[in-house]
């Protein structure tokens, strides 16, 4: 039996009414259903979790104690289970080290082919660089000025731990007495001892030198140097460093001021070094061992020395400067030097000063200030003096000196001040900027000197998946015979691993893009295709909607990937709502047959003919079309205004303009990675928020915005969570906690103890449980055991102490009502307007199932989301509020997809516009208006493919869109 189904039995996590399920192994498993009827806290909590746990309890207590265990399920018992592995939607890493090549292990793969092949190139001179011989070290050295002093030494320890006593004991033997140990010379018997937990480099004195030539073939050192350099070499791994005992090596005097050197990372101006390997014998540029961590931008070895690796670094932005543009000098356009309160005199007076030299008046908008005005203004009169007149009470005296510029003054004080608080406010000004050293490629200049084909490390990584894949293909023709054999089987590894990412519809990304910058849908997806790399056989996969974010045209792939996975002996467990992942699983669970208490029931199950004969099934009736989202009798035509983002460039976008009707239902769509969120979020909402709510943030290069006048606010509704702490909760976020609070602190016998709202906080001292400071739990830490949270014996996991509790309305405490469903809460409150509304809201987008005092880390992106469309609703709406939502259909079902629309189309209706990114037909067929970008994602993407009517955008044939579109009108 256990072989070949899984079989749980009594499974009761969460709300899940004590399911008895059988599921077959080795099969591609849908378990889909409304929002919050218990798909996850079946597929994740109770199957996932135990399997994991079995898993890591077979390890030894010592390892188990580094792992994180996950908690015994509340189930009686499973059967059947193999190790799981959980695939899913949390963002791979917010590091900015962390990156698409990074994470796939592709860029592993590839230092280690950059260091077995590549051929280092001199950046003097761009000629291939050789090893070099002896007679070319003594050459080099003779050709120093006559009488220069100087020091052989062997580097024989470079950057590494360890206390060294017996070697240097060995070198005392072998007839060598001095060292140089981190900086200092020592005798080798008076050699400090060293701390192995410190890295050191130790250098043995081989020769002590003064340059001299022979004349007539007499009294030369050459054949002393010879034999000088041959020692070290065979001491120090064919490395050999001479350091000038006094003064710097000709031709690098400029390089004592910058702290060392610029042109060989990190060598000081007296030091030659010399390598049996590779040396440039122009600019002396050494590389000394081309080794894969060379290429390595978080190893220092191989990271830029200016950025640190990160590729970028935090500038003083113009924009962020002088945000509003409208401004004039006089009414605070510069920013930071109008902030403070009240405005400094001296700013004002530098400002009155440059407008009297250069003849502009401080009433002038920014905007129409002359282009060399707001240069001087910004960047200062690079070091032109100009006359600065300032007033000394009734004194006033007059300084010639070159203006530093806003830019200038904000990056002095930024060095100079000690205040954390102020590093904080001055940090509000500034954004991440390619590193001018390595122009954004994180590495070093001998990293980037090495090139396998012509090309640099940096490159390929550039490109975007499907191009890098072309590339790699290439290479291999490009490579001699040598090479060829040497590369075979990092190429094979290489072109695996782009092939399975291009599988799982991620061909436009590129290997570059920081994993932080990745949507849900799109980790998950990396996290399959590494998966798939890794070729096992016999696990249990939980996969948590991975078609989110995925156009219709790149989910075929997708679930080719799942069913290849499936084929390979797994067993596939997918929580998903697409149509096209439930009609191609071999197995269907649904469950309900509503949501939070109302659910956690199986509805329906089976394979998908059995499932679509159920006649209580919410996915089913709309499987059979006994149920649909309607197409609307006619579309909106908009109010006759119009918003217009005119020559937009972030990211991929070629220099696209865009019209968004408003008071309309606005679509933006088109495949993966076409530019959506760079039009839609970067470039729209960016500027929108600049102009309208006066936002400090970036908008992606565009030439302008029009008619954002007719609009009074932008709204942003993300999938961010509404808090990472367990304290937050949907009534704090809606601001329903403080009416609730407010409503106990007047209730009469509140009152009459001088309660306070306070008192009804589990946030602060007063009316919480101290034992668990508010929290209800106390958690135990358990080793090597999962920690173990209990229930509060003081407040019975109420988070209030006895006295809160006393207090009731029609019965119920404070506690009482945070354990309520958000239905049974807008019942309870009917008589209290302020928190009625709120609840209602909150049940208008569905979310009626969810607890008032629910945990923010337990819901999901999707609940979440819908937390912050409440919280929106509940204001007053003008008429004339533009809203911008990211996929608000993550993680619904289609009956909470046509609840969601009724909301959305309501604001239009309103007098209000609303503009989504999506990919889910049923949103895009209800739009008045469609923006199809595409054709492709990526490079080749970018573009404006289709505009106007779902009916209009259907006749495009080279949108997507319009052809999976033509078959739901």
């Amino acid at each position: 039996m256990s072989l070949t189904t899984i079989s749980v039995r009594g499974a009761r996590e969460h709300n899940l009414k004590g399911i008895d399920i059988d599921l077959p192994r080795d099969a591609l498993i849908v378990i889909t259903g409304l929002s919050g009827s218990g798909k996850s806290s079946l597929a994740f909590d109770t199957i996932y979790a135990e399997g994991q746990r079995r898993y890591v309890e077979s390890l030894s207590a010592y390892a188990r104690q580094f792992l994180e265990m996950m908690h015994k399920p509340d189930v009686e018992h499973i059967d059947g289970l193999s190790p799981a592995i959980s695939i899913e939607q949390k963002t791979t890493s917010r590091n900015p080290r962390s990156t698409v090549a990074t994470v796939t292990e592709i860029y592993d793969y590839m230092r280690l082919l950059w260091a077995r092949v590549g051929v280092p190139y001199s950046p003097a001179t761009g000629l291939p660089i050789e090893a070099q011989t002896v007679s070319n070290m003594v050459d080099r050295v003779m050709a120093l000025p006559e009488g220069t002093r100087a020091y052989l030494l062997a580097p024989v320890v470079r950057g590494r731990k360890g206390e060294y006593r017996k070697e240097l004991a060995e070198w005392q033997k072998a007839g060598f007495t001095r060292v140089r140990i981190d900086g200092e010379i020592h005798q080798i018997e008076d050699a400090p001892a060293l701390d192995k937990k410190f890295k050191h480099d130790i250098e043995v004195v081989v020769d002590r030198l003064a340059v001299r030539r022979s004349k007539d073939g007499q009294g030369g050192i050459e054949t002393r140097l010879a034999d000088s350099f041959e020692t070290a070499l065979r001491l120090a791994d064919g490395l050999a460093y001479v350091d000038l005992a006094d003064g710097v090596v000709p031709g690098r005097e400029g390089e004592e001021q910058a702290g060392g050197n610029l042109k060989g990372a990190g060598i000081p101006a007296n030091r030659i070094v010399f390598s049996e390997r590779f040396s440039c014998p122009v600019s002396g540029f050494t590389i000394e061992d081309i080794e894969p961590r060379l290429f390595s931008f978080n190893a220092p070895q191989g990271a830029c020395p200016v950025c640190d690796g990160l590729g970028e670094k935090l500038l003083f932005d113009p924009q962020l400067v002088v945000p509003n543009e409208g401004l004039s000098l006089k009414k605070g356009a510069v920013v930071p030097w109008a902030k403070s309160n009240p405005p400094s005199p001296y700013y004002m007076q530098v400002l009155a000063s440059l407008a009297n030299h250069f003849g502009f008046e401080l009433e002038t908008p920014w905007e129409q200030l002359a282009e060399e005005h707001r240069s001087a203004i910004l960047f200062g009169t690079k070091g032109k003096p100009v006359p600065l007149t300032f007033k000394d009470g009734r004194k006033s005296y007059t300084v010639n000196k070159a203006f530093e510029g806003v830019i200038g003054n904000l990056n002095r004080r930024m060095l100079q001040t000690e205040s954390a608080w102020m590093r904080e406010e001055l940090g509000k000004f500034q954004t991440a900027q390619p590193c001018e050293a390595c122009g954004g490629a994180r590495l070093n200049e001998k990293a980037r000197a090495v090139k396998v084909a012509g090309t640099d490390i940096a490159g390929p990584v550039r490109l975007s998946v499907s191009d890098a894949k072309r590339w790699f293909l290439e290479l291999e023709d490009k490579l001699g015979d040598q090479q060829k054999q040497i590369a075979k089987a990092i190429l094979k590894e290489i072109n695996e691993r782009l092939g399975f990412l291009d599988n799982v519809g991620l061909d436009y990304l590129n290997l570059d893009r920081t994993s932080g910058t990745l949507s849900g849908g799109e980790s998950q997806r990396i996290r399959l295709a590494s998966q798939i790399g890794s070729g096992l056989s016999g696990v249990l996969y939980v996969l948590d909607e991975p078609s989110i974010g995925l156009h219709q045209r790149d989910n075929d792939r997708l679930l080719e990937t799942l069913k290849r996975l499936r084929d390979l002996g797994n067993t596939v467990i997918v929580v998903e709502h697409d149509e096209d992942a439930i009609r191609a699983a071999d197995h269907v669970v649904d469950l309900g047959p509503g949501a939070g208490v109302h659910g956690g029931e199986i509805v329906a199950q089976g394979t998908l003919k059995q499932v679509l004969k159920s006649k209580n099934s919410l996915t089913a009736a709309y499987l059979n079309g006994t149920r649909a989202i309607e197409v609307p009798k006619k579309r909106r035509k908009g109010n006759g205004k119009k918003i217009t983002v005119h020559g937009a460039v972030a990211n991929n976008l070629k220099d696209v303009t865009g019209e968004i009707p408003l008071g309309t239902f606005t679509c933006i769509t088109g495949v993966s990675g076409s530019g959506k969120s760079s039009f839609t979020i970067d470039t729209l909402y960016a500027g929108a928020a600049r102009a309208l709510n006066g936002a400090r943030v970036i908008a992606g290069p565009h030439q302008k915005i029009t008619g954002l006048d007719h609009c009074d606010k932008v709204i942003e509704i993300d999938q961010s969570p509404i808090g990472r702490t367990p304290r937050s909760n949907p009534a704090t976020y809606t601001g329903a906690f403080t009416n609730i609070r407010d409503w106990f602190a007047g209730l009469p016998e509140s009152q009459a103890r001088g309660y306070k709202p306070g008192r009804f906080s589990f946030n602060v001292k007063g009316g919480r449980c101290e034992a668990c400071q508010g929290d209800g739990l106390i958690k135990i830490e358990m080793h090597f055991l999962p920690d173990v949270y209990v229930t509060c014996e003081e407040c019975g996991g109420k988070r209030y102490n006895r006295e809160t509790l006393e207090v009731k309305f029609k019965g119920r405490s404070i506690a009482d009502v945070l354990d309520m469903t958000i239905e049974d809460a807008e019942e309870f409150f009917s008589a209290v307007p302020p928190i009625r509304d709120r609840m209602h809201m909150l049940n208008e987008v569905g979310l009626g199932y969810v607890k008032v005092g629910q945990q923010a880390t337990t819901l999901s992106g999707g609940e979440a989301q819908r937390v912050k469309l409440a919280k929106e609703l509940a204001r007053r709406s003008t008429g004339q509020t533009l809203y911008i939502l990211d996929e608000p259909t993550t993680g619904f079902h289609f009956e909470d997809v046509r609840k969601l629309l009724e909301v959305l189309h309501r604001l239009v209706d309103q007098g209000n516009s609303v503009v989504v990114i999506e990919h889910n037909l049923d949103v895009i067929k209800t739009a008045d208006w469609i923006l199809d970008l595409g054709p492709d994602g990526g490079v080749r993407g970018g573009e404006i493919v289709a505009v106007g009517t779902p009916e209009d955008v259907v006749k495009v044939e080279r949108s997507y869109t319009g052809r999976y579109l033509a078959g739901m009108l």
